[in-house]
């Protein structure tokens, strides 16, 4: 028999949700074959059978937190099952009565009087779990597991924390009482219908990253507006010839990627990032595109942007884009990015003020093309189609100054499309 175990999944990612299992206990499964798919912070990643065999045990369910190393199920060598059953009973029944400790926790009152490092060890935590409990001074045996062997995870830190009255409950033996009230104690009331829907891995590191990039940086944004006549006009007259020639067709983001790059080797610093005390200055240009996929926003990386061709950066985007949605991205595809871009405007916004894709210092928006009256001249006006480009950056190690004129040389190059193949 052999351990299936959670794998290695890369130095950011320590712990993934069994996002679904792709075969049933005593189902036969050959070498290679997709067991099941572990959803991460940033990709969805499948596990598959090391060797053949019969899938005897599955420990962890769909919907459960698991670590790198854990072991998730059993499967049995060999292509015949008939002995598996009865292999798996006494597994089966040793499993009840490890798990029954759990309940009783005849320990809780010894450890209560210990300090919080002690009683850390007399459950099975999770790392996250270990070190959220430690943050916030809660007792670990005091936390009501929804795991069904008693393991606590970080969502049941959080849950405990969220209960105001469990921490007072006279006796431990209260707690179980407590639990079922759990869900209206953590959130508000409501008289009419509400439906409560749990936030998917991912989209709860979203919301982390973005709340600790508003914590940590020194963010501000600059605006300005491009008139984009010139490269709608160049589009006009080349799209039909470029999409005969490289089968891709001529956007936007080619232009804006190029005109990022002209600019950021103008001004290195805001290719940069923040390690320590010190400014690492990045001497490559990996710009980051950010895709609004089913699970939340992702930034996949376009390598290497400045020695790649229009063509070439928008079939690099159009393959990370159809990546994203269709959840097939590698963690590669989103590590090491120096600076990004996002286009708020294919959903019709007018204005935004982006937040930094830490720990890059930079990230510049785009935004709806939409036709204003412009002044030409003293006498003249015209009706030009505009966008307003955003840029916000980490004032901490970039001067407004600095972010002024990065953006005014974004929109010259933009305004004036021959300079971006000199430039860019």
């Amino acid at each position: 028999m052999s351990e299936i175990k959670v794998p290695a999944m890369g130095e950011s990612i320590t712990e993934g949700t069994v996002s679904r299992w792709m075969v049933k206990e005593g189902d036969t499964v050959n070498q290679g074959d997709v067991l099941l798919e572990l959803e991460t912070d940033k990709v969805n990643i499948e596990i598959s059978a090391e060797e053949s065999g019969v899938l005897e045990k599955i420990i962890r369910q769909e919907g459960e937190t698991v670590v790198i190393g854990e072991t998730i199920g059993t499967l049995s060598a060999g292509a015949g099952g008939g002995n598996a059953p009865a292999a798996s009973e006494p597994a089966t029944s040793e499993s009840k009565p490890a798990s029954a400790p759990a309940p009783e926790a005849p320990v809780a009152p010894a450890a209560v009087a210990a300090p919080p490092e002690s009683s850390d060890s007399n459950k099975t935590a999770s790392p996250s779990a270990r070190k959220l409990a430690r943050e916030r001074g809660i007792e670990l045996d005091q936390v009501q597991s929804k795991d069904p062997i008693g393991r606590v995870y970080q969502d049941d830190v959080k849950s405990h924390g969220s209960q105001p009255s469990a921490p007072v409950a006279p006796p431990a033996a209260k707690a179980p009482a407590s639990a079922p009230s759990a869900p209206a104690v953590s959130g508000a009331t409501f008289a009419k219908p509400v439906e409560r829907q749990r936030m998917s891995r991912r989209r709860a590191t979203i919301a982390k990253r973005l709340v600790e990039a508003q914590q940590t940086a020194a963010m501000l944004t600059t605006f300005n507006e491009v008139d984009m006549t010139a490269i709608m006009d160049v589009r006009k007259r080349r799209k039909d010839k470029f999409k005969e020639k490289h089968d891709i067709n001529l956007g936007f983001m080619s232009f804006f990627t190029k005109a990022v790059v002209g600019a950021l080797k103008k001004f290195p610093t805001i290719n940069a990032e923040i390690d320590g005390e010190d400014v690492v200055l990045k001497k490559f240009y990996d710009i980051g595109i950010a895709v609004s996929a089913k699970e939340g926003l992702v930034v996949p990386v376009v390598r290497d942007a400045d020695r790649l061709g229009f063509a070439e950066i928008e079939r690099s985007i159009a393959d990370l884009a159809s990546k994203a949605r269709s959840n097939t991205l590698a963690l590669s595809d989103l590590q090491g990015g120096t600076f990004t871009i996002t286009n708020g405007g294919t959903f019709g916004s007018l204005l935004s003020t982006p937040i930094l894709n830490t720990p890059q210092v930079g990230i510049l928006g785009m935004h709806k093309i939409q036709l204003r009256p412009v002044a030409i001249d003293a006498e003249r006006m015209e009706n030009r189609p505009m966008m307003y480009i955003a840029l916000s950056y980490d004032h901490r190690i970039i001067d407004g100054s600095e972010a002024v004129r990065f953006l005014v040389t974004v929109k010259e190059l933009l305004e004036d499309p021959e300079s971006l193949l000199i430039e860019g």
